[in-house]
């Protein structure tokens, strides 16, 4: 069985210039992934006729599925559906649904008529199926052209979600006739990309075909991801699952979680299988460390708070450093992070502590302490643990860097102290 390509493509000037992020396209890779469509490309383009048309002619060559988001809205730089119409050979025609739930949307929502250029939303190519949207007023479109199929959604995130979900989702298995795709994600921390190469060259190279091993480096730490394509999906799985065994076995010494979970998911996960609470004491990282944390639900079950301690100041009234440690050691030093940690730890109440103080850049480096140096601490009631780094990156790469590592060095200590 041969593979069903889709490509994505996102239409909006704001995309190009980069005052909204596409967040569109990867969800939609991720979702049509999951039912066996294979992505060939994903492209953004701008509010512009040629353009648009030319994207539509060369996508098609490449792919069976062709999904557009974005100009479906009431102004004029909203080009796409007419674009379609004439794409697609049609004339305009209201869709009495649509008009009929753009209506209710303003008399029970907004409490107000329905202006005439909202009404012009229910207006679809005739050549098209519509995709009722009960999430906003622009219906999603399908269309059938030389063999392909061509789907326009809505930009708004939330409404593509919806209709995507609910009324492209369902119908892929009558439109295609796709195979399986199996996707197997291992993290690992202490490695580089080139070194894990080296180490699993073996087994990567007597992969079957229709294997395949990808590497995913990220600030510090890489994933490894398998994906298996295949007719039959009890024996994909089979087959995915006994390679993956022996890259996890080869990789051991470096694995932090045979999943693919963000690192503070794999903390948080040991956290809260124990019962047991964190705070962290920031310094360089400005609080991105909570960030990454709290950027997930259910995070308060595990995770007290911060002490963003930017200032030499707050480091002193907040956590009580020494004025003699910070004149003698210094803000960046072992001495610093070992107090930080213990006063978070008493000042919160938590079981486990990660304290952080360095020089992030581009300025305010020294001989002795360049820009990149790190000094992070992670601790218990019972101990507390350090460790230098030394990065070479700009500022937003030594931020991450420092926040994966200090998150990585308390995985390791709460296996250790368990």
């Amino acid at each position: 069985m041969e593979k069903v390509f889709a490509s994505i493509i996102t239409i909006g000037d704001e995309l190009l210039i980069g005052q909204v992020i596409d967040t569109n396209s990867a969800w939609m890779a991720q979702e049509l992934n999951k039912v066996g469509i294979s992505i060939k490309h994903r492209l953004a383009v701008g509010d512009v006729r040629e353009d648009i048309w030319q994207a539509l002619d060369e996508e098609s060559k490449h792919a069976s599925l062709i999904l557009i988001t974005g100009g479906l809205g009431p102004t004029a730089d909203d080009i796409t559906k007419p674009l379609l119409c004439d794409y697609f050979g049609g004339k305009m025609i209201t869709d009495q649904p649509t008009l009929d739930h753009i209506k209710t949307i303003f008399e029970r929502v907004f409490k107000r008529p329905m202006g005439e250029r909202n009404a012009k939303q229910a207006e679809v190519p005739d050549t098209c199926t519509v995709l009722p949207n009960e999430k906003g007023t622009a219906p999603g479109m399908l269309f059938k052209k030389d063999g392909k199929i061509f789907i326009s959604l809505p930009g708004v995130p939330h409404e593509m979600k919806w209709i995507m979900t609910n009324k492209v989702i369902p119908i892929i298995p009558d439109l295609f006739q796709t195979g399986f795709i199996e996707h197997r994600t291992l993290l690992t921390a202490g490695i580089g990309e080139s070194s894990l190469a080296d180490l699993v060259q073996d087994i990567e190279e007597a992969l079957p075909l229709h294997i395949k091993l990808a590497y995913l480096p990220n600030y510090g730490m890489v994933r490894m991801r398998l994906t298996g394509f295949g007719s039959d999906k009890s024996n994909l799985q089979k087959e995915v699952d006994a390679q993956f065994s022996l890259f996890k076995e080869r990789v051991k010494e470096f694995l932090v979680i045979d999943e693919d979970l963000p690192l503070e998911l794999v903390v948080g996960r040991l956290l809260k299988e124990r019962d047991q609470t964190l705070a962290t004491a920031e310094s360089c990282t400005g609080g991105n460390i909570a960030r990454m944390i709290t950027s997930h639900a259910g995070a308060s079950a595990y995770y007290k708070g911060s002490v963003v301690s930017y200032d030499n100041s707050v480091k002193q009234k907040v956590l009580h450093i020494t004025d003699e440690t910070l004149q003698t050691a210094g803000a960046v030093s072992e001495a610093t992070v070992q107090q930080m940690a213990k006063s978070v730890l008493e000042l919160m109440q938590t079981d486990y502590a990660i304290a952080v103080s360095g020089i992030m850049g581009p300025e305010g480096g020294t001989n002795e302490k360049p820009v990149g140096m790190v000094w992070v601490a992670v601790a218990n009631k019972d101990r507390v643990q350090t460790k230098l780094f030394n990065f070479r990156f700009d500022r937003a790469r030594n931020i991450e860097l420092t926040s994966n590592n200090a998150l990585n060095l308390l995985r390791i200590f709460i296996i250790e102290t368990s």
